[in-house]
């Protein structure tokens, strides 16, 4: 570990002298690249400067402890025991940052929620989730844009896209992707059964142009009339666009803006950030799966969570965690679950030696 932080030390003193040096500063993609990697490694690097005073503080009173002198010794002593018991800590800090990080974990975030198994309710359900994630969203200082959306006559939605845009959005809401299952009484029966039903998310990394190569050749473009639950201006103007690319078969539909130019800039957003999904799930499947975080696969067939109404609970099914505040967790109160799945990841890592 004491190499790996000499070397990054080594690294972060590079980066400061080539942030001063006016070539750098006036290429504007280096510098760029060159900001990102400093602001990486400098929670790292202060607690590694933290480490080397509080240890260099140890050797000393250590020295001291040694010397005979009985004022000293007494001073030393309490010195000596204070740092001997900040360094473990300090070192357990340390090996978490050392841990690699998910080069997505600064990028916005594209979520695509769909209903299930379950009809109408289920439709209902991935509303409930759309408006639980951008109240949390917005609680964090993060800006939300709808997508693509398709609602159904009762408010829900059978499914929608939305960005999540603000520093270190994949990283809060990454663990998101899998299936959740409802339990509760739906408003249209009337002898008061319990229904479950199923909605499925994906939390996709929002993919810059540079990293998905699209060639214009291999896409489709079509204008077509918007459709949906009703409304003054569906069906009136083709404003709404169709991408279809050729190589793989993705489709991609936007109608949520009147203009047909926004629409064709956010579908390109979203195909390009699809194209992105695919090559990251097929570098990931190249992973051992014995060496997969439990909390991270990613796996959008696996049922991550349950929220169960007549209890008023919610658990998160893959690190064993319930609350009973199922109304504020709806209101999009869900950090504590957000901070246990990277808690119950980053343990994982460590325990794998993932550093």
């Amino acid at each position: 570990m004491l190499e790996k932080l000499k070397e990054a030390e080594r690294k972060y003193e590079e980066i400061d002298a080539s942030l001063s040096d006016p070539a750098v500063v006036s290429d504007i993609e280096a510098y760029k690249r060159l900001m990102k990697e400093h602001k990486a490694l400098t929670p790292i690097i202060e607690k590694y400067r933290e480490w080397k005073t509080v240890k260099s503080a140890a050797d000393e009173a250590k020295e001291l402890l040694e010397s005979g002198d009985r004022e000293l010794r007494e001073l030393a002593e309490m010195e000596y025991e204070e740092a001997k018991e900040k360094l473990p800590q300090l070192e357990e800090e340390l090996q978490k940052l050392l841990i690699p990080r998910d080069p997505n974990d600064d990028k916005n975030v594209i979520v695509e929620i769909r209903a299930g198994a379950g009809g109408e309710e289920a439709a209902l359900f991935a509303y409930v989730l759309y408006r639980m994630y951008t109240m949390y969203a917005e609680s964090e200082g993060f800006k939300c844009e709808i997508m693509s959306e398709n609602d159904t006559e009762l408010g829900g939605f059978k499914e929608v896209s939305f960005l999540i845009e603000g520093d270190g959005a994949y990283s809060r809401m990454k663990f998101e992707s899998g299936v959740h299952r409802v339990q509760r009484v739906p408003e249209t029966e009337t002898q008061g059964r319990i229904h479950t039903s199923t909605v499925t998310v994906a939390v996709l990394p929002e993919a810059e142009e540079v990293e998905v190569e699209l060639n214009p050749s291999d896409v489709i473009v079509e204008t077509i009339k918007s459709t949906g639950a009703g409304g003054q201006h569906v069906n009136k103007t083709e404003s709404a666009i169709r991408l279809i690319h050729k190589p793989t078969g993705i489709v991609i539909e936007c109608q949520d803006e009147r203009s047909q130019y926004k629409n064709k800039d956010k579908a390109f957003k979203l195909l390009r950030t699809k194209l992105y999904d695919m090559k990251q799930s097929e570098q990931n499947e190249k992973i051992a799966s014995e060496r997969r975080s439990q909390v991270g696969t990613g796996d959008r067939s696996e049922r991550i969570r349950t929220y169960n109404y007549p209890q008023g609970r919610v658990t998160d099914h893959r690190i064993g965690v319930t609350v009973y505040s199922l109304d504020a967790f709806l209101n999009g109160d869900i950090g504590f679950m957000i901070d246990s799945l990277i808690a119950a990841d980053t343990a994982e890592k460590l325990k794998n030696g993932d550093i």
